[in-house]
């Protein structure tokens, strides 16, 4: 009887619950398209070109991370739960139903829908992850080749994970609902709210609320070499200026507007702001919390992307596009593929202990490299240089070195002779053609193909042609590609589950906010301007933490100074990505809330 009766309840929230069960897929989904990008090890064997401890650390880290807001997020989707069904539950106590089977029941309903909602998580993860992966590769321009979108070390460990949170969730519920009375369970949603009288305490703690997220700021503006105090002290003053911040400075904001009665009478802006009032006094914890998030996730995506800066170093730091040592028609085929801005080519002729060139080649068109020097922050700065040519035949100069490393020739003395005297010197008769491009990105895959049919026919030129500009791009791009990767993957993840985290944070208030909007609508206040209300209201809790939380980035931005050259550059990009989803969630919180309290 009291399952049927359960199921009844069921049917007539359905609504409700397809809110919460879609909620809890979404997180069981971010969670699975996490692991399988942490514990991916094709991609972070072959993807990802960074020392595996320091991998080993960011993803530990991370994998920590999410657990900790999954675990929020279930914390606050479970309260949803609640909320919806605790009347029920004193319904069924008051008809006869014992405590220890409305217990089990609850036990179970909490613990299955847990269970379930991981499962098509998980399924839908592994479209989603594909989808994402696929999206995020081509239109970024990703080398990605090894990313592994089924994982089943991660569908397990996700499987264990909400099993056990939820475990504890129903065991958590069963044991509120048994020792709970039933006028408690009736009326939990008209319990006052007490709110401290302490003015001054609050204008002190908002003052040092503020000093604290400047002292913050401050320490993330000290030099790169500091980073390990960084790190910590900005660590301590932001969390607890953050808190302090919500605490009490945007409630004195609102007290100063509910005592400005031109602003405060002007509709039903007097209840708005009170609302204001009670919410981000019991929101403090949380909104605390996902404004730090907030500026994690748009911290990733912004650093991610600006790894593709390194690529231009890897562009600037070599003056020749390609280096051509033979005149096959497969590389001739290539080479007119190519939008060519320069072409040197240089006679040479290779014995065992000398190598003469043609001076008048040089003399005509000299050598050229480039020759780097770094900046305050430790970032090299590339100027093309012309070499000399009275340089190249002394020993160890520079000028000889690079001709050298260019034609394969270490150790061997170089010597410049008239093209007569060259025709007639005895040995390996060579050539070598320097050419630059107009966009090397551009021919780039040409390049790379240039150089490869060389290399396979030309093994003995093998380190030479390793170190030509193609393969040290193909190296750079490897790396940019996995950061860029992850920073976005990731950086949305988080953002899906602070977003989500907030929305139904704001929907377990819902059941007792809806008596006074009835209690509104029943006095004659009409149906637009409660909406308009409530739009308001949603819009300033998801709008707070996400300012603190781009402050957060903007300066926070900082610390990658000592990694990469413009850490500010193109942020516009992931903010404008962060506002057009975080707007979304907002609408559809919006809108689930008004189906919650208003009747129609």
């Amino acid at each position: 009887m009291i399952w049927k009766l359960s199921l009844t309840g069921i049917k007539s929230r359905l609504k409700d619950y397809t809110v919460l069960f879609s909620g809890l897929v979404v997180a069981s989904m971010i969670f699975y398209m996490f692991l399988s990008l942490a514990i991916n090890p094709g991609f972070m064997s072959h993807d990802v070109n960074a020392p595996g401890n320091y991998l080993s650390f960011i993803f530990g880290f991370g994998i920590v991370l999410l657990a900790i807001i999954t675990f929020v997020y279930l914390v606050y989707a479970n309260s949803f739960l609640l909320s919806m069904r605790q009347h029920d539950y004193g319904m069924f106590m008051m008809l006869g139903a014992k405590s220890s089977r409305i217990g089990l029941l609850i036990f179970c309903e909490t613990l299955l829908t847990g269970i379930i909602a991981a499962v098509f998580g998980i399924f839908i993860g592994f479209g989603l992850t594909a989808l994402i992966s696929k999206l995020l590769i081509a239109n970024l321009g990703l080398k990605i080749t090894h990313f592994q979108v089924i994982l089943p070390s991660a569908i397990i460990w996700t499987l264990i994970f909400f099993v056990a949170i939820f475990f504890l969730a129903a065991l958590r519920n069963a044991h509120k609902l048994v020792r709970s009375k039933v006028i408690d369970l009736l009326h939990e949603s008209q319990k006052p709210i007490k709110l401290s009288r302490k003015n001054g305490l609050r204008v002190f703690e908002a003052i040092l609320g503020i000093v604290l997220l400047a002292a913050g700021y401050y320490i993330m503006r000290m030099p790169a070499s500091a980073i390990f105090f960084i790190i910590p002290a900005a660590l301590i003053t932001i969390v607890a200026g953050t808190y302090f911040t919500f605490d009490s400075l945007f409630t004195l904001i609102i007290n100063f507007l509910l005592k400005r009665k031109n602003f405060a009478y002007r509709g039903i802006r007097i209840f708005t702001l009170g609302q204001l009032k009670f919410r981000i006094r019991d929101y403090t914890r949380i909104l605390s919390v996902i404004s730090l998030l907030f500026a994690l996730a748009l911290g990733a995506i912004t650093v991610g992307l600006n790894f593709n800066s390194l690529n231009d170093q890897a562009v600037k730091s070599t003056y020749y596009d390609a280096t051509i040592i033979e005149n096959s028609p497969a590389v001739q085929k290539n080479v007119d593929k190519l939008d060519i801005k320069t072409r040197s080519t240089y006679h040479y002729v290779e014995t065992k202990k000398d190598v003469y060139f043609d001076k008048s080649e040089f003399e005509k068109t000299p050598l050229r490299d480039v020759k780097f020097k770094q900046n305050g922050n430790n970032f090299p700065i590339y100027k093309p240089v012309t070499l000399k040519t009275s340089e190249l035949t002394m020993k160890d100069s520079y000028a000889g070195n690079v001709l050298r490393i260019q034609t394969n020739t270490l150790g061997k003395t170089v010597k410049l002779v008239s093209s007569n005297q060259l025709k007639n010197i005895q040995g390996q008769k060579k050539f070598i053609t320097l050419i630059t491009v107009k966009d090397f990105v551009k021919d780039y895959l040409t390049l790379m193909k240039l150089e490869k049919v060389q290399l396979a026919s030309n093994p003995a030129m093998a380190q030479a042609l390793s170190r030509t500009k193609p393969f040290s791009y193909q190296m750079i791009l490897g790396f940019t590609s996995g950061f860029e990767f992850m920073g976005f993957f990731l950086g949305i993840a988080f953002l899906t589950m602070l977003a989500s985290t907030l929305m139904f944070k704001v929907l377990s208030g819902a059941a007792s906010d809806k008596m006074r909007y009835e209690m509104l609508y029943k006095i004659g206040t009409r149906r637009k301007v409660l909406k308009q209300s409530i739009r308001h209201e949603i819009g300033v809790l998801f709008l707070l933490p996400g300012i603190l939380g781009v402050i957060d980035v903007l300066f926070g931005l900082r610390l990658f100074t000592a990694l990469l050259p413009h850490p500010y550059m193109g942020f516009w990009v992931p903010f404008s990505i962060f506002i057009v989803l975080y707007f979304i969630y907002y609408a559809v919180t919006v809108k689930l809330y008004e189906n919650l309290v208003l009747q129609k």
